[in-house]
């Protein structure tokens, strides 16, 4: 009987059933305490900037990662990143965490999603293995090898050393001309130089690029190999050659040793190495009227070399079988009967279901990997996750609704179910309600954004949620109703024979001066249709869903051109030059160099930032701060608020109307409550979308371009983002929007449904018209989802 009586009672490993925080301080976090049961779904919530992020992702998933890294050698460790142990009194029960966030994946050009979920490197192993003829081993299918050949003596050091002639080949599968691209650059001359003037004359037409500058005009000049007098038109074969292409050579000029380098390679080095999107707006317009990007007519796109095409299984070869849908190259390989290589065809068999059932079958694997939304971005680093046999584990993931119809985010629900049933922890941050209803265990954040949110304001059941009376609670079942009165259109945006990525020669007419909004399933089209088929010239602002780039340096002043104005009121003020008033110049604190904290690398070991004792972490040096602008230094007035600055430079003393339009965008956002000189770095995604949206707002256009607005936005800030896009429709603007949302669908003018499916399946307009038609038709999976949601 004591036998049977211990083995009943419980074990004391099984009373480690929650993970407990207590006295998270990281961001805006107020002494947050919470208890989350593990082997359960539970749901962050609250407004956009509420703190969600911060107790998710900076505080559990970080110091899980944290400990993890620390079990390796110290050798390890100086390969890895080295994370700070995150401001929190007590974290217990911690096990280890898988992040799956939204971070877009790396831009690299020769990165695609076949590269990315290493479906590629499967398919390189069957080609070597079963492709006629055989040309090599898996390198030789890769667009990221190049081939090599060599010869010579190598001298061999064992007992008397002695030289041996030794050769060596390896085959590689990257085209030769694109480099594994699949695209060439052009560069077109005209723009770069006038050829009737001469280099004294001022022929260069590249931006920045000055008459008087050492480094990049007189290095022609007076260089001694071109005449700097003559006419480019009238140079010789030699002199155009040495213009244009010279290799880079040593040239005196004014007795300063300086190199000189024919104008295209310099040009491909100062303008076409960097990513575009990180350049100065007037410099990546030049990149685009300069630089055309063609499809590589070598290996026609594919970026293999011709023995890589020319291999096959059952008449597919490997560059036909990543530019396949997904969906077609699962079918593809299921087909495929080979005993030998039977282990290999499972995993991949695996992989290819994996991205079917995540909703992901519309892409091919040569789709390059910077394309990708963030959402689906999200949903291909899950795929690795999908069939894992691990337990006891916890997911963290960032909003995977995001980009996603209705119809596919109750697939999305049935996923997340899957991995908490199979015995793991699922941390959720979520705003979609359809997927707040799922959840055992719900925490909302808030009560407000930014200095006001940082709080636990309900822990508990959904039902618990639904009666809590917080800001969540109360819009939880909120549904907004079709409009009763439409606006007219006051004219027509044509589109006509539309054929980018998957559309099927489409003509739609898209109705201006009203609120259009275009939908479907993802994979639908709806992007290629948008911004594909709408040239983003003059009068068109497109507002996409590209990350903002900034470092810790880079606040909302910065990024927004708030600073100029401010910086040049207060010089004016004070009768002293502006960059005085500038944290990255001349005004910056000379012991921290402007960033505030002082970091010390302490190698393998975390690193400590300790706020700078000289300026007290106002980034400023002392005597920059003796200078006021109504009664407030240069930090008082970036520690303010977008509210409070918006009154400050209303009126009064400090009274600056070009400051005072940023703020009033900012405000109309509902970004009121950031504080000026928070770094871009500890922004949400949601208030990166606004911030962008709102600095778009002061370009000069009659149509408004927004892909998915309501990313990252809780259900109360939806309400908000709808009356803007009123207020720009109403004041003479055309909007189009790109976007999944109920809410946005019932409040507009003009919907266009784009579908029935994904990839090859969709790519048609299926519905035009009102939203209240849309409902009353229910012809469409985007009606019937629109209707359950308004109860038509």
């Amino acid at each position: 009987m004591a036998t049977r009586k211990n083995t009943q009672s419980q074990h004391a490993a099984d009373s480690h059933e929650l993970i407990r925080v207590h006295g998270a301080r990281v961001n805006n976090l107020k002494d947050v305490s919470v208890e989350l049961p593990k082997r359960r779904l539970t749901v962050f919530t609250g407004v956009s900037g509420s703190g969600k992020s911060s107790l998710v992702f900076g505080t559990i998933a970080a110091e899980s990662q944290r400990l993890i890294n620390e079990t390796y050698s110290a050798f390890v460790q100086g390969f890895m990143p080295t994370p700070s142990r995150p401001e929190v009194d007590v974290l217990e029960g911690l096990t280890t965490a898988i992040i799956v966030d939204q971070q877009r994946m790396g831009a690299d050009p020769r990165s695609t999603v076949g590269t990315a979920t290493d479906a590629n490197a499967m398919l390189r192993i069957l080609f070597s293995r079963l492709g006629k003829p055989h040309i090599g081993p898996p390198g030789a299918y890769a667009f990221n090898v190049p081939s090599v050949r060599a010869s010579g003596a190598i001298t061999v050091e064992r007992g008397a050393k002695k030289a041996v002639k030794a050769t060596f080949s390896r085959t590689g599968g990257m085209c030769t001309r694109c480099e594994g691209r699949g695209t060439v650059s052009d560069i077109d001359l005209t723009q770069l130089y006038d050829d009737s003037k001469s280099l004294a004359e001022g022929a260069f037409t590249i931006p920045g690029w000055k008459s008087d500058s050492f480094w990049t005009v007189r290095v022609y000049a007076e260089s001694g190999l071109l005449d700097p007098d003559k006419p480019i038109r009238k140079y010789t074969k030699k002199e155009m050659h040495d213009f244009l292409h010279r290799e880079p050579t040593k040239v005196k000029v004014e007795g300063v040793n300086l190199t000189y380098e024919g104008l295209i390679p310099k040009i491909q080095k100062s303008f076409l190495s960097k990513d575009k999107e990180a350049l100065q707006p007037h410099i990546r317009a030049f990149v685009e009227r300069a630089v055309t990007f063609t499809t590589c007519p070598e290996c026609d796109g594919t970026r293999l070399s011709e023995g890589a095409r020319s291999s096959k299984i059952k008449r597919i070869s490997i560059a036909d079988a990543c530019a396949m849908q997904i969906s077609d190259l699962a079918a593809w390989v299921r087909g495929l009967d080979e005993p030998s290589v039977a282990p290999l065809l499972t995993a991949l068999q695996r992989t290819l279901d994996s991205f079917v059932e995540i909703g992901l079958g519309y892409l091919a694997l040569d789709r390059p990997a910077g394309t990708l939304s963030g959402g689906e971005a999200q949903r291909v680093k899950m795929i690795r996750h999908l069939g894992s046999s691990l337990t006891d584990t916890t997911y963290v993931f960032d909003e995977p609704t995001a980009g996603l119809h209705p119809h596919d985010i109750q697939r999305m629900n049935g996923l997340l179910l899957r991995l908490r049933d199979k015995g793991n922890t699922v941390l959720v941050v979520e705003h979609k309600p359809e997927t707040i209803a799922i959840a055992d265990h719900v925490v909302d954040l808030g009560p407000g954004a930014g200095a006001a949110g940082g709080a636990v304001c309900f822990e508990g059941t959904v039902d618990g949620l639904r009666s809590g009376g917080t800001v969540t609670g109360r819009h939880f079942d909120d549904r907004a109703s079709l409009k009763e009165t439409l606006r007219k259109p006051t004219g027509t945006l044509e589109i006509r024979g539309a054929t980018a990525n998957n559309l099927h020669d489409v003509d739609v007419d898209i109705p201006l001066g009203v609120l259009a909004v275009v939908t479907g399933v993802a994979g639908s089209g709806k992007s290629s249709l948008v911004h594909g088929s709408i040239p983003a010239g003059e009068g068109v602002v497109s507002v996409d869903q590209s990350p903002i780039r900034g470092s810790r340096r880079s606040n909302p002043a910065t990024y927004t051109g708030l600073l100029d104005p401010i910086r040049k009121a207060f010089a004016k003020a004070n009768g002293v030059k502006p960059a005085l008033f500038s944290a990255n110049s001349e005004g910056a604190c000379p012991t921290c160099n402007g960033v505030g904290v002082i970091y010390t690398d302490l190698a393998m070991m975390a690193g400590v930032a300790v706020t700078c004792e000289d300026c007290e972490g106002r980034r400023f040096d002392s005597s920059v701060l003796e200078y006021h602008l109504g009664g407030r230094d240069i930090s008082e007035v970036l520690a303010m608020s977008v509210s409070e600055a918006e009154e400050f430079f209303g009126s009064g003393e400090a009274h600056t109307p070009a400051a005072h339009r940023i703020l009033d965008r900012l405000a109309d956002v509902g970004l009121g409550y950031l504080s000026l000189g928070q770094p871009l770095t500890t922004l949400s995604g949601g208030e990166r979308q606004r911030l962008k949206l709102a600095t778009h707002m002061a370009e000069k256009g009659g149509v408004y371009v927004l892909d998915e607005p309501t990313n990252g936005l809780h259900l109360a800030d939806v309400e908000q983002l709808l009356g803007l896009l009123d207020r720009l429709v109403d004041s003479g603007k055309s909007v189009i929007v790109v976007e999944h949302h109920q809410a946005v669908m019932a409040h507009a003018d003009w919907i266009i449904d784009l579908g029935p499916g994904a990839g090859h399946d969709g790519g048609r307009i299926v519905f035009e018209g009102t939203p209240a038609d849309l409902v009353a038709a229910r012809s469409t999976l985007t009606g019937e989802h629109l209707a359950e949601y308004v109860g038509g």
